[in-house]
């Protein structure tokens, strides 16, 4: 925690007007344990150089910390447990880009979004079989590289291919990560990926990897809570003060403009 909020001063996030958190809620040092992946540059992952946790979500945490006075505590666990263990109260709050979507606010509490994306298709920088989504699905040597449960893998399902979750077509990693790699080695054709963790997946390899054809749609982005938490209120106050302020355009100009994976 002292560690982000420190690259945020000296970055100059944290104004003494934000710490002082005016009008928003004090939860007076409350401890809140939050859950995440680690895997989903550049929102949050393991920084290759450091060994530290760091990423757009790391720091929109630290500063909401600093404006709701919170103590978080993270910890880590699979994308397809997150969930339904939030859901289960064995955690406060979860991230890890997660769209908001009627489905998952069934069982969690979402708070406002505090990014809007596009679905977009990742490619290997040589790419010249296919423009777009319907060229790619017309193609049946192609593969998709996805993660089961994610968004990507749906709208890969039903938006690219034909509908059928069990289409040979699709290969399934651990994570979105595992997906890029296998799409540079050239084990799959294309993964799909929002804008957001695209452009970070792009900058960290800008001879390997480009975007083809026109987004796949809009989603928008938030963090998860068990159902009825007291949290979700400060948070979206925190949440609506940063995009007021603008401090969540300057999260978005270090992480998707300024950072580059590795330097």
């Amino acid at each position: 925690m002292f560690r982000f909020l420190a690259a945020l001063t000296a970055f100059g996030l944290l104004t003494p007007v934000a710490a002082a958190a005016q009008g928003l809620p004090d939860l007076e040092g409350r401890e809140v344990v939050v859950v995440t992946e680690n895997a989903y540059p550049p929102l949050q992952f393991i920084d290759p150089a450091s060994g530290h946790e760091i990423g757009w979500e790391y720091d929109a945490l630290a500063i909401i910390a600093e404006r709701i006075n919170i103590t978080p505590l993270i910890e880590n666990i699979s994308w397809e447990a997150m969930i339904p263990a939030v859901a289960e109260g064995q955690y406060d709050m979860g991230m890890t880009g997660i769209t908001i979507r009627e489905d998952r606010d069934e069982l969690v509490d979402f708070s406002a979004p505090y990014m809007v994306s596009q679905m977009r298709m990742l490619v290997r920088a040589d790419e010249d079989r296919f423009e777009d989504a319907a060229g790619f699905a017309a193609d049946e040597d192609l593969l998709l590289g996805t993660q089961a449960g994610t968004t990507p893998f749906y709208v890969g399902v039903y938006d690219v291919l034909d509908g059928n979750e069990a289409n040979p077509r699709l290969v399934l990693f651990e994570t979105i990560p595992a997906a890029i790699q296998a799409l540079i080695a050239g084990d799959v054709d294309m993964v799909l990926s929002d804008s957001a963790g695209g452009q970070g997946y792009i900058n960290a390899n800008p001879d390997a990897l480009m975007v083809v054809g026109e987004p796949l749609g809009t989603e928008e982005f938030g963090f998860i809570f068990p159902n009825g938490s007291d949290l979700v209120e400060p948070f979206n106050a925190a949440i609506e003060s940063m995009r007021a302020d603008g401090t969540l355009e300057e999260l978005d100009q270090r992480w998707f403009v300024e950072y580059v994976l590795g330097e």
